[in-house]
C-alpha cells in the first residue's frame, strides 16, 4: 500500500516515519520547501522529537519522500490528512487550511482510494465539511476519521503503543481505516462512526481541562484556608480520585478543544472550565506583584507550553507576560529552547541575561538543571 500523508508538520511528520517503517510505501506532501527537502536528504526538522533522527536517517529520501505538490502522489491508495486548524480571534475554528488539503486530495483522487482525517477537529466535520469537497471529484472513494492522540516529544512511541480510534462513513470505510492502522499501531478501535471518533478525541480534552479547572479552584481554596495543596491532592489521590495538578494551561490540545463544543452547544460546565482556566494568568500575575513589589523585576521561566518543545504559540506565556505588565512589572523571559533573540521577538520580553537582577521569578515550565538564586518565586507547575 502506498500511503499520501497530506501535512508533514509536529503530528504529521512522526506519523509518516511510523508508517514507513512499518513496511508502507510513503509519499508525504508538505507547502514548506524547506521541510520537504529535509526530508528528502535524511535531516530531522523536529530535532525534539524523540527517535524521529533516526528513522528519517534510515528512510528519508528513499521509501519515504516529501513533495510540496500532490500530484507527486496521485498513484497513492489511501490519503491521511493532518494539517492544522486554528481558532480565531473569537476562537471558532478556522477551517481555511482543511478545506485547502481535502481540495488537493480531491484533485489526485481515484475509485477505490481511502481518504483520513486525523486532525482534531468539531463533531461533524468529517460528514458535514470533508464529505461535500470530496463528492466534487465524482470518485467512488471510502472516507474515515482517526484523531492522532499523540504528545509532542514523544509521538512515536504514542502512534505505535496508544490505542487508535477509527470509525468511518460506513462499515467498509471503518474497515479499511482499521486496516491501515493495524499495520503499525497495536491496538486499533473501531467505533460506530466518524462523529464517535471526532468526539473521542474532542472528550478528551474536555476532560483533562476541566480536572485541571477543579485542580485550580481547590489550589486558590487551599491557599485562604491556609492548607498545603501538594500534601492534600498526594492524600486524596487513589484509583477513584485523580486530582490533576493546578497551573495554566497551554498546548494544542487542552484550552482548544473545548471551545470546539462551546461554539454549537450548550455546555455550562465545560464553558465555566474554561473561563477559571483562563483566569489563572491574572492569579499568578498578583502573587508576582506581592513578591517583587511595583516595578519590580520579574522573570518568567519557561516560555514553551511545555518543557523540552520550542513553540511559541499556544503557550499560556503570552497572556501572563500580559498580565504581569498590566500591573507595571519589568518583565524578563528565559527559555533554554530559545536564543536571546527568539525571546524578545516571539514573546516581547528582555532575555534574562542575570538571575541575580531580578526580584522574582515565575516558574511557568518544569524546567530541569536550572540553577536560580535563592529568592522568592511563583511556581506555577505549568499542567501539561
Amino acid at each position: 500500500m502506498k500511503v499520501c500523508v497530506v501535512g508533514l508538520g509536529r503530528a504529521g511528520l512522526p506519523l509518516a516515519a511510523v508508517m514507513v517503517d512499518a513496511g508502507l510505501d510513503v509519499i508525504g506532501v508538505d507547502l514548506d520547501r524547506r521541510k520537504v527537502e529535509a526530508v528528502n536528504s535524511g535531516v530531522n526538522p523536529i530535532p525534539e522529537e524523540e527517535g524521529l533522527d533516526v528513522l528519517l536517517k534510515k528512510h528519508g529520501g528513499s521509501t519515504l519522500k516529501a513533495t510540496a505538490d500532490i500530484r507527486d502522489a496521485n498513484d497513492a491508495s489511501a490519503y491521511v490528512v493532518i494539517v492544522p486548524l486554528f481558532l480565531d480571534k473569537k476562537h471558532r475554528p478556522d477551517f481555511s487550511i482543511l478545506k485547502s488539503a481535502f481540495k488537493s486530495v480531491a484533485s489526485v483522487l481515484k475509485d477505490g482510494d481511502l481518504v483520513v482525517l486525523e486532525t482534531t477537529v468539531p463533531p461533524g466535520t468529517t460528514e458535514k465539511l470533508v464529505k461535500p469537497i470530496l463528492d466534487k471529484s465524482r470518485k467512488r472513494y471510502l472516507l474515515a476519521y482517526s484523531p492522532e492522540r499523540i504528545m509532542t516529544g514523544c509521538s512515536i512511541s504514542r502512534f505505535m503503543e496508544f490505542p487508535k480510534v477509527v470509525g468511518g462513513m460506513d462499515e467498509e470505510s471503518t474497515e479499511r481505516a482499521y486496516q491501515l492502522y493495524s499495520n503499525f499501531s497495536k491496538t486499533v478501535v473501531k467505533v460506530k462512526d466518524a462523529r464517535t471518533a471526532e468526539l473521542v478525541k474532542v472528550a478528551e480534552g474536555v476532560y483533562r481541562d476541566l480536572n485541571i479547572s477543579l485542580a485550580n479552584e481547590l489550589y486558590r481554596l487551599c491557599e485562604k484556608l491556609d492548607v498545603d495543596f501538594w500534601q492534600m491532592r498526594e492524600a486524596a489521590n487513589h484509583q477513584y480520585c485523580q486530582i490533576h495538578e493546578p497551573g495554566l494551561v497551554g498546548g494544542h490540545c487542552i484550552p482548544v478543544y473545548p471551545w470546539f463544543l462551546m461554539d454549537e452547544y450548550d455546555v455550562p460546565l465545560i464553558r465555566l472550565g474554561r473561563k477559571l482556566n483562563e483566569k489563572m494568568a491574572g492569579y499568578y500575575a498578583d502573587k508576582a506583584l506581592k513578591l517583587a513589589g511595583k516595578n519590580g523585576k520579574v522573570a518568567v521561566v519557561g516560555l514553551s507550553y511545555r518543557a523540552g518543545v520550542k513553540e511559541a504559540c499556544h503557550t499560556q506565556a503570552h497572556a501572563l507576560i500580559r498580565e504581569l505588565k498590566k500591573r507595571g512589572l519589568q518583565v524578563f523571559g528565559l527559555d533554554p529552547m530559545f536564543t536571546p533573540e527568539e525571546t524578545e521577538k516571539l514573546f516581547n520580553v528582555r532575555y534574562m541575561h542575570n538571575p541575580k537582577e531580578m526580584d522574582a521569578f515565575v516558574l511557568a515550565n518544569k524546567i530541569t538543571g536550572l540553577r536560580l538564586p535563592k529568592i522568592k518565586t511563583v511556581d506555577v507547575k505549568n499542567t501539561l
